[in-house]
């Protein structure tokens, strides 16, 4: 499996660097290793152990992204983080992160470079092993290869052009200029290279086709996941950051005025170039059966979208991942995954708070857009008794009328004799990404036709699982840390709930999905002219979940000839569809947005409705599971709700002009001084 650490052998077997130092049972060095095969494959799984792994956790000091990080998403319109010691708050939130400090993918400490140099050893020195024939050899090469073209392709959008290292350097060769950064240009068709090379040594699928491709390896380099890699690189480097006639930081820098950044220039045949890595990938993928593919749902119910979403990205074995890493240690509070426990109810520091910003991204169930102006209803106003100030306060009501007239935004209440029938109003997937108010606490994704079933998620103001997260004090609204929803939601993905501990403890993080694959190539067929191929690939995510067409849905958008409205739309369904992987930093840092990044996020207040005794509708700032459901009270079914800016954590950059030097900067990360300092060629990113 990817990311051992150990084995269960009698003797213990050291990896890394002190794999070279003592092998098991005795000293170990460069000819121990490479004369015996298992040697070899056991240091070729200590590579894999460097691989980026997207969620933060504990890993004894292999790769920094440990609970104290937060992820790239968070730094988004999409999440806001609600406690003070991880390093998205301190030093993202603040806008005081420096070149001192490492950013959220680090040049130095992600163990890119050590990946290098480990991949370097076994290519000059596999010739050496014996007792194993040439194919497995130029299969060992060919993984290797893949990891160093993945370990680039973590760097390169953060970065840009990187040092090209293709040979085992000693500090002569660094100081002789080997260190050197290349060209964005030169970075990019190194990757590419890198994937061609190894392509054609690997097995498509890990299939069980014979031994050697068993599922057991699942997890290791396919011929499919570095063409998909390729794709990826392709599409990225075509995007306006790096494609472009206009440098982003205004083109005076010593990283732009040698494109270390940036092409150079605006070339429309860079989308076409990655449009062809994808028709190639799903030309290959269709020879081989589509065996990568969206896995579709079983019953054509809100809960049959969601299993088959969910299990889409969440089992190892799921036709739809291409590639995906792991991390490999012990579960506990303080474990490698307590990304779980720190994001439920009791620890809370990990909490990765979807946004009202977010959670109106995501359509109705039929595919039409949510339209905020017109769905949320202005109910009333409430004068605050403290200082005698207004709140406007709003409902989604049905339009049905009267005692009928019941909430609509995250549920329906069709009202029927002895009560009403419930079912959901939003895109599927916006209750795989968020938990919302009326969810019930767990999906039975063991079987594709499982269902949702326990008490319902309570976030209302004082509910059962808002406690005091979001209160109202003297008519004001309280933002909590470390609470389990303190912007009105919680995260989902990836975490799900306490009824679901049943999940992999030490999930895999998907590097590489179908998803993804389709909705890249949808931007570049757009980019390219083909405006209704990208709305066919589009519309397979939103009809796997049940959804009507984008066009369809959205005819006021004229998205069969706006492309920019079209692209717009792409980047929505991508947050919609990718939540939670990095992807809409990606997609804002490569798409310029930094509209994103100034925008004040904001939260939301829900407020429970009762009738009381004159038949007016009155708030009920209590939980439902207890006394009122034990006392025979209806599962509510009416809500108000206030909006309110968020504050804790509150973004410096948030209300600056996105045009300025003072935001741009923030597309690319800071390269360390001390590494720029040494003078081997290394030139730091503009504004850093």
């Amino acid at each position: 499996m990817a990311g051992i650490a150990a084995t269960s052998c009698t003797d213990e077997v050291q990896f890394g660097n002190a794999f070279l130092d003592k092998a098991p049972g005795g000293s170990m060095n460069m000819d121990s290793i490479f004369s015996n095969p298992d040697y070899v494959n056991q240091f070729l799984t200590n590579i894999y152990n460097k691989q980026y792994y997207g969620l933060p956790y504990k890993h004894d000091g292999v790769n920094h992204h440990d609970h104290y990080t937060g992820k790239l998403d968070a730094v988004t319109d999409l999440y806001q983080m609600h406690w003070s010691g991880c390093r998205v708050w301190s030093g993202y939130y603040t806008a005081t992160l420096s070149a001192r400090e490492d950013p959220l993918i680090s040049f130095s400490n992600d163990q890119v470079w050590q990946t290098v140099h480990q991949v370097q050893l076994i290519k000059e020195n596999i010739d050496r092993v014996p007792n194993m024939d040439q194919k497995k050899k130029d299969y060992i090469v060919a993984q290797a290869t893949a990891l160093q073209a993945f370990a680039y392709s973590v760097l390169l959008p953060h970065y840009g052009g990187l040092p090209i290292i293709e040979k085992t350097i000693t500090q002569d060769d660094v100081m002789g200029g080997l260190g050197k950064r290349a060209t964005f240009a030169e970075t990019v068709d190194a990757i590419v290279k890198w994937c061609d090379e190894a392509k054609d040594n690997l097995y498509w699928a890990y299939n069980g086709n014979d031994s050697e491709s068993n599922i057991l390896q699942t997890g290791r380099w396919t011929k499919a996941g570095v063409m998909a890699l390729k794709a990826q690189v392709l599409w990225l480097a075509a995007s306006p950051l790096y494609n472009s006639n206009e440098a982003y930081f205004g083109g005076s820098s010593d990283a732009e005025q040698q494109n270390l950044v940036w092409y150079g220039n605006y070339d429309q045949a860079r989308w076409q170039r990655a449009k062809q890595a994808f028709d190639d990938f799903w030309a290959e993928n269709n020879r081989n059966g589509e065996y990568y593919h969206l896995l579709q749902s079983v019953n054509k119910t809100s809960d049959g979208y969601r299993i088959a979403y969910r299990r889409g990205y969440i089992m190892d074995d799921s036709p739809e991942n291409i590639h995906w890493t792991k991390t490999c240690d012990y579960y506990g509070t303080q474990g490698t995954y307590a990304w779980l426990n720190w994001n439920t109810w009791s620890v809370n520091r990990n909490n990765h708070s979807p946004s009202v910003e977010y959670i109106e991204m995501f359509p109705w169930s039929d595919g039409k857009p949510f339209d905020h102006d017109k769905d949320m209803k202005f109910n009333r106003t409430y004068v605050v008794e403290k200082d005698g100030s207004e709140t406007d306060v709003y409902t989604c009501l049905d339009g049905n009328g009267g005692s009928s007239d019941n909430d609509k935004l995250f549920y329906t209440y069709k009202a029927v004799r002895g009560g009403f029938n419930k079912s959901t109003s939003r895109d599927p997937r916006l209750y795989e990404n968020a938990r919302v108010s009326g969810i019930p606490e767990a999906l039975d994704y063991n079987k594709m036709d499982g269902k949702s079933s326990g008490q319902i998620i309570e976030t209302w103001v004082g509910g059962q699982n808002a406690g005091v997260t979001v209160k109202a004090l003297d008519g004001t609204i309280a933002e909590s840390l470390t609470s389990y929803c303190p912007t009105g939601f919680a995260a989902y993905k990836y975490v799900l709930s306490q009824g679901e501990y049943w999940r992999d403890y030490n999930m895999h993080w998907n590097v590489l999905t179908i998803p993804d694959m389709i909705l890249m190539y949808a931007e570049c067929l757009a980019e390219c002219g083909d405006l209704n191929g990208a709305l066919e690939q589009v519309d397979k995510v939103r009809a796997r979940v049940g959804m009507k067409g984008l066009a369809t849905c959205n005819p006021t958008l004229d998205l069969k000839n706006n492309k920019d409205n079209l692209i717009e739309e792409i980047l929505r369904e991508r947050a919609c569809e990718l939540g939670m992987t990095n992807a809409r930093y990606i997609d804002m840092i490569r798409r310029k947005r930094g509209d994103w990044m100034v925008k004040q996020l904001h939260g939301m207040a829900t407020y429970r409705m009762i009738k009381n005794a004159k038949n007016e509708w009155v708030r009920r700032n209590n939980p439902y599971f207890g006394d009122d459901k034990n006392g025979g009270m209806a599962e509510p079914s009416r809500f108000e709700y206030e909006f309110f800016e968020l504050f804790q954590g509150k973004r410096v950059l948030w209300g600056k002009d996105p045009n300025s030097l003072e935001v741009k900067k923030w597309f690319m990360m800071p390269f360390p001084q001390d590494e720029v300092n040494k003078g081997y060629g290394l030139i730091q990113n503009p504004g850093w």
